[in-house]
């Protein structure tokens, strides 16, 4: 067939995805195989691919794309999550932009819609991995809103209550006024920002006396209901067991002690507002205080905030400030820093709230979790800096609050049968439910229509902890055949900043529910950052379309560019260049390979002992960097594992193993070095395979013809077999020759079509293996060994031996004289400001041993440079 002169990314991924999906190479099932199973991250189902998840997913494919041609029996299972609140925020966007209000709508004809938006464009990501060239096992795709996925959320959640580990209470949490739900802790992200420190008058009942408060948030005033001061404070000694007037709304309220108070900050006096401050509620507790909530669930002032009701508590905080200036009870305002709460998903200021939840105890939970990672070592996480940050995490871990107020979701399962908080039971289904109502209650009148279900949802995390179990049924049957091959699973590759929400949780809970570690290793991603450091992010319009990229430089190309500067935990400063470095190397490849088909073959010439040198050399530096390829792979160091076989492939294989081996023009190849050079290419393809899928599949194709047993990416990853590394340092030595000759043909005009004769002194006993090798690749008629230098001839050293190239009559003596004189007078400058560095004793006794040991090598070059120049002068003469 016709090679196409450029490689045709397009079509080629086209192509080959189609044929690996029409063949069924991605899918996986039980068998006598070793499994190696990795589970996706799953990625929103709302979500579009960005750069992040083209990063994560190609290293995925790259373990998986090699784990294959290693034998494994490869797994790797896709899917999406339904992300609460995320999915949610835009089906409520979608119907008010059609009209219709979330509140208007009953929860099944909400629900309706949600699963209308979901299938809409719940594929679109996963459609978007295929692009990227991902051998997902797409027949095994999971949403964690399937049917057997909820089921297994359910079922887990009716445990771990029956365990008496999950329990309903009435607690401060977290509240989201534009999501409208609750969020755990970890879901809170903590911004410093800068506003303003109030400070407020609140008038003693009975006198003309009043004090000052400071305070962020004036509005809450509407909900204060004590003043609070350190008993052992000398300065509010005379305020003991009197009371205070809120301004505004003109409620007494006691004057509390308690040596909560810090006596040193602000004023040293405190207005408690139990309703909205987690250690005011907590001093509202211990003295029994009035709770009062003024805040809608939108963060809109209710009732309690009188003719503010209904505004928002950003623009209640200012018109309360002026308000408060105006009847004298504002003192001042001073510029304040002030670490803010904000939701992780709607970016909006978290409120804190009283309210009905329920909660997870994590106390004895999370202690597998501890000892696997940080103990025994059974899990690894890569790299393991990061192990400080999960050490941090889970000794401080708080109980997990795991109702949200959203209808997206896998809805509570407790059923409330009267009116009372704890007059409901849990249960996997409503009739399982009346037959636990009945006997609590001893009501056997009692029917479905006397129980209500809890409204609210799940947190999505308590869905998708589950995840590397629910994918293979384990959570609904531990016995199936699936579940006992797969899991555990093998590595797990996600971003640092999931660390907590995901991995660690995915770590409690199966160690809870199976005894064991749900993977081995954890490979934690940088973060894919521009040029200026700054994180990707479409408000910043710094982040490409990953399939724009694609389109520009093949998907191989955006792979190759993205890992090469991957290194685990490290953040990619990502820059298209990365992309055209990979699209480069896609085109080197393929034009090697173009010249290897060109060739013509000949069956009855010998093979050249160049040749023959050559192949031994190549074979030993392939397996040399198969041993470093799989330490890497052992260590987690992909972007280091893909350098090194980009070395190979570029420099040993194209620049030097090709030159070595090629034909003189219009001349045949033996048949011997051909079939060898097609062996190390197909080798080649192997080890790059799992980096530039199609690239490598389409010139294993075309290099022979293959059924569809003998695909590439079914194929055997190269066998590491014993090598002579000899060969390997030897040739460093012969590269340096070559590069000696090149340069004198070069600075001398010696056209390469002319031939020279090269004599050498071999004081190093250097090994003359390699002597075909000099002689073809310097175009050489004579190679000989002589015990002394050659007069009236060009000369450089390699080491200590000296190699001489005899003076034709192409050269003139006269202007080669010149150039050397003036090369030696600013060799010996050069000579001269070094040694009177070195003979500086301030210099020598300040300056750090390893730039000591530079000057000294330079010195030592330098002598060695003259020394060769004036043996050159002198053969010239």
């Amino acid at each position: 067939m016709t090679i196409p002169a450029q490689f045709d990314a397009k079509t080629t991924e086209n192509k080959w995805y189609d044929y690996w999906m029409k063949n069924n190479y991605f899918h996986s099932e039980p068998d006598h195989r070793t499994p190696y199973t990795i589970v996706i991250p799953p990625p929103n189902v709302t979500g579009v691919l960005h750069m992040g998840h083209m990063l994560n997913n190609t290293i995925q494919d790259v373990l998986i794309r090699r784990a294959r041609l290693k034998g494994f029996n490869a797994c790797w299972v896709p899917g999406t999550d339904h992300a609460s609140i995320a999915t949610e925020a835009k089906v409520v966007a979608k119907l008010k932009a059609e009209g219709i209000n979330k509140n208007d709508l009953t929860r099944e004809e909400f629900l309706a819609h949600a699963w209308e938006w979901t299938d809409k464009y719940g594929g679109v990501i996963l459609d978007q991995l295929k692009k990227l060239g991902a051998s997902c096992d797409w027949e095994r795709t999971k949403f964690t809103m399937d049917p057997d996925m909820s089921a297994s959320v359910i079922r887990s959640f009716v445990d771990l209550y029956n365990k008496g580990l999950i329990y309903r209470g009435y607690r401060m949490v977290n509240w989201d006024p534009e999501a409208k739900t609750t969020l755990s802790d970890e879901e809170v992200i903590y911004e410093e920002q800068q506003g303003k420190l109030y400070f407020l008058k609140y008038k003693i009942e009975g006198s003309e006396d009043f004090l000052t408060i400071a305070t962020t948030r004036p509005e809450t005033i509407f909900g204060d209901t004590a003043i609070c001061i350190n008993p052992n404070d000398e300065r509010f000694t005379h305020l003991k067991g009197k009371k205070a007037i809120v301004p505004i709304c003109g409620r007494v309220i006691p004057i509390i002690e308690d040596e909560y108070v810090d006596i040193e900050f602000g004023t040293g006096c405190l207005k408690v507002t139990p309703a909205h401050d987690m250690n005011d509620k907590a001093l509202g507790e211990k003295h029994n205080l009035e709770i009062i909530d003024i805040f809608n669930e939108d963060a809109t002032l209710n009732s309690f905030g009188l003719h503010y009701q209904g505004k928002d508590r950003f623009v209640v905080r200012e018109a309360i400030a002026k308000e408060l200036e105006t009847i004298g009870a504002l003192a001042k305002t001073e510029i304040h820093l002030n670490k803010v709460g904000t939701s992780e998903r709607t970016k909006a200021v978290i409120e804190p709230r009283l309210s009905d939840q329920w909660f997870l105890k994590m106390e004895d939970l999370v202690k597998p979790a501890i000892q696997s990672v940080l103990v025994d070592g059974d899990i690894k996480l890569h790299p393991a800096r990061f192990n400080n940050t999960y050490a941090h995490w889970l000794n401080n871990i708080r109980d997990w609050n795991i109702s949200r107020q959203l209808w997206w979701g896998q809805q509570i399962p407790a059923y409330f049968y009267g009116d009372g908080k704890e007059d409901f039971v849990v249960a996997e289904s409503i009739e399982e439910a009346l037959e636990l109502a009945k006997t609590k209650t001893n009501n056997q009148n009692l029917t479905t229509q006397n129980l209500k279900q809890d409204v609210d949802v799940l947190d999505t995390w308590f869905s998708s902890w589950l995840w590397p179990m629910s994918v293979f049924g384990g959570i609904m049957d531990p016995e199936s055949e699936d579940f006992k091959y797969y899991y555990p699973t093998n590595d797990l590759v996600t971003g640092p900043d999931i660390l907590f929400f995901w991995v660690a949780r995915m770590i409690i809970a199966g160690y809870e529910y199976t005894g064991k570690k749900p993977f081995t290793n954890v490979y934690l991603t940088g973060l894919v950052r521009d040029k200026q450091r700054r994180k990707m992010s479409k408000s910043l319009g710094n982040s490409p379309d990953p399939l724009d990229l694609i389109e520009k430089f093949g998907a191989d190309g955006v792979r190759v560019g993205l890992l090469l500067s991957a290194s685990a935990g490290n953040d990619i400063m990502f820059d298209e260049e990365l992309c055209n470095q990979g699209k480069a190397f896609t085109n080197k490849i393929w034009n090697a390979f173009k010249l290897i088909k060109g060739w013509e073959v000949s069956d009855t010439i010998p093979q050249p002992e160049s040749s023959k040198v050559a192949i031994e050399w190549y074979e030993a530096k392939l397996q040399q960097t198969l041993l470093e390829i799989e330490d890497n792979f052992e260590k987690y160091r992909i972007s280091d594992a893909l350098m090194g076989i980009y070395k190979l492939v570029w420099d040993d294989f194209c620049s030097w193993f090709l030159e070595m081996i090629k034909p003189a023009y219009q001349q045949p190849i033996d048949s011997v070095t051909f079939a060898k050079a097609i062996e190390m290419l197909e080798n080649n393809m192997k080890l790059l395979h799992p980096f530039m899928p199609f690239l490598t599949e389409e010139i294993w194709q075309i290099l022979a013809e293959r059924t569809t047993e003998e695909a590439l990416i079914v194929s055997t990853w190269p066998e590491l077999k014993p090598f002579n590394a000899r060969l390997i340092t030897d040739f460093e030595n012969t590269i340096d020759v070559i590069s000696g000759i090149r340069t004198i043909r070069k600075d001398k005009n010696i056209p390469f079509k002319d031939t020279i004769e090269l004599k050498i002194v071999n004081n190093d006993k250097v090994s003359t293996y390699f002597d075909s090798v000099v002689t073809k690749l310097g175009n050489i008629t004579s190679l000989e060994y002589v015990s002394d230098k050659v007069d009236g001839a060009l000369s450089f050293r390699v080491k200590s031996n000296e190699y001489f190239i005899p003076i034709t009559g192409n050269i003139n003596v006269e202007e080669e004289i010149a150039k050397l004189t003036a090369e030696l007078v600013y060799t010996q400058g050069f000579l001269k400001s070094v040694q009177n560095k070195l003979a500086n004793e301030k210099f020598v006794a300040g300056a750090p041993e390893k730039v000591l040991a530079n000057e000294r090598q330079k010195e030592a070059d330098a002598l060695s440079k003259i020394e060769t120049i004036e043996h050159s002068l002198v053969r010239l003469k």
